[in-house]
Order: C-alpha cells, then structure tokens, then sequence
C-alpha cells in the first residue's frame, strides 16, 4: 500500500471525519499538523489547496472529507 499523509489541524471536523474513515478501512496513515509545521503549509499552499484535510496518497490528492476517494483505495 502507498503510504497516506493528512495535513490536518487541531479541532478540525473534516479532518476527524477522515481519519475515522481511513480507521474503519483499517488504512494507516500519517498525520502533520499545520499549527505546527510552517514548511507544510507552504507545501499545501503551493499544491492550491485551502481546505483541509489535504490528503496525499501517492500521485493523488485531494483536500475535504472525501469518502468516495478513500473507498477508491481499496477497490
């Protein structure tokens, strides 16, 4: 499996949503804090994005609670 990394922040609803959804496919994954890590946030930046979570798995990405793309992943 291609590793999966959410840039997150603390009390978000979207990024919680996400990582229960990636727990229940029993999917790890790693997850960066952007309170905590200037460098990631110009990385999300530069990608486009504005929301989060931005998730990256491999090539893709996409930013939001997206349980369509995360059943993709194990199809």
């Amino acid at each position: 499996m291609t590793e999966i990394t959410i840039y997150s922040k603390p009390n978000c609803v979207q990024c919680n949503a996400t990582y229960q959804a990636f727990e229940r496919k029993q999917l790890p994954y790693t997850i960066i804090d952007l309170s905590e890590d200037n460098q990631a946030i110009e990385f999300i930046r530069k990608l486009g994005y504005q929301q989060l979570p931005v998730v990256i798995v491999g090539e893709q990405h996409w930013s939001g609670f997206r349980p369509d793309k995360i059943n993709a992943l194990i199809e």
